[in-house]
């Protein structure tokens, strides 16, 4: 917290280069993400491939959480959500916000400072203006309920039309009834509510935030399931994608197996025999619909296993 605060006093005093909005300086965002090698936004943001994206949509959130934990990573999820359909999942690229109570000089100034750079509307609207197709809004408004509802359809729809993705906020929504209209969308949030949003103000965009008891760096890879939302560090995507692909795959040939009393639980959970890895190979020729691989490359991960 006492960093999140000491990033707001830098952008409200200066920076030595213009900051706009509220918007970490990029040289601070690629130091804090300094681990990705990748392409990045022009902002600094780690851009993480479309096509890994599409990947990560058919992954499951139990296996990937376990990849990160044996990475050492700890602090990625975040349960005890309400959704507007608990059907659709919420996956892409993190464009943070940081939202604080309101003071009325702070929030002043940075209006005043917004309109300069060519924002319009409340701040609230701010982040939206950045999203781009693949994103995911991720927002702290503090668990604000009452007057902490960020959107409602209105901008709901303006969030699905740019990104085609849906929200997850530490804070709440309004209009559910409208925002359920929305094909294809869905929001994570602390609980709905009919009031407007009031006292509350942006002091970060594209900042660290804390979502709960997640730690959340803009560029972050999202995914989402019923029971939660984990976030996984753009440096991560590509391994706990392959490994969680692995991992299901594996599990999938394992259940099939099992049914067919072909091998026995012993022999299924244990290090496979020379047997067992043929059988699998020859499984995935039998079902092109799932991640193919050699026999080296399922070597490769077999011995590297640590779920």
């Amino acid at each position: 917290m006492r960093y999140t605060v000491l990033l707001a006093l830098i952008f409200l005093l200066g920076t030595g280069t213009r900051s706009e909005a509220q918007v970490m300086p990029k040289e601070e965002l690629i130091f804090l993400t300094g681990e990705w090698k990748g392409d990045r936004f022009p902002d600094g943001r780690p851009k993480i491939p479309d096509d890994l994206l599409q990947r990560a949509k058919k992954i499951g959130i139990e296996e990937a959480w376990t990849v990160l934990k044996n990475e050492g990573y700890k602090n990625q999820f975040e349960g005890n959500w309400k959704m507007v359909n608990d059907s659709v999942k919420v996956i892409g690229r993190v464009v943070t916000a940081q939202y604080m109570p309101s003071r009325p000089d702070v929030e002043m100034r940075i209006k005043d400072r917004g309109k300069k750079d060519g924002r319009k509307g409340n701040t609230n609207a701010w982040p939206i203006e950045v999203l781009t197709k693949g994103d995911v809004y991720v927002a702290d408004c503090f668990g604000k309920i009452a007057q902490g509802t960020l959107i409602g359809d209105n901008l709901g729809n303006s969030i699905f039309a740019k990104t085609g993705n849906g929200v997850i906020f530490n804070g709440a929504a309004r209009d559910l009834a409208g925002l359920a209209e929305i094909k294809g969308f869905n929001a994570f949030v602390r609980d709905f509510d009919p009031s407007y949003l009031e006292d509350v103000v942006l002091m970060g965009l594209n900042t660290p935030v804390r979502i709960g008891h997640a730690i959340v760096l803009p560029g972050d890879l999202v995914i989402s399931e019923r029971e939660g939302v984990l976030f996984i560090p753009a440096h991560l995507a590509e391994k706990v994608v392959s490994i969680s692909e692995f991992i299901s795959v594996k599990d999938k040939f394992g259940h099939a197996m099992l049914k067919s009393g072909k091998y026995s639980p012993g022999q299924i959970d244990s290090q496979w025999t020379d047997d067992i890895k043929t059988a699998f190979l020859q499984w995935l020729q039998q079902h092109p619909e799932e991640t193919q691989l050699t026999r080296a490359q399922l070597d490769e991960f077999l011995n590297k296993r640590t779920w």
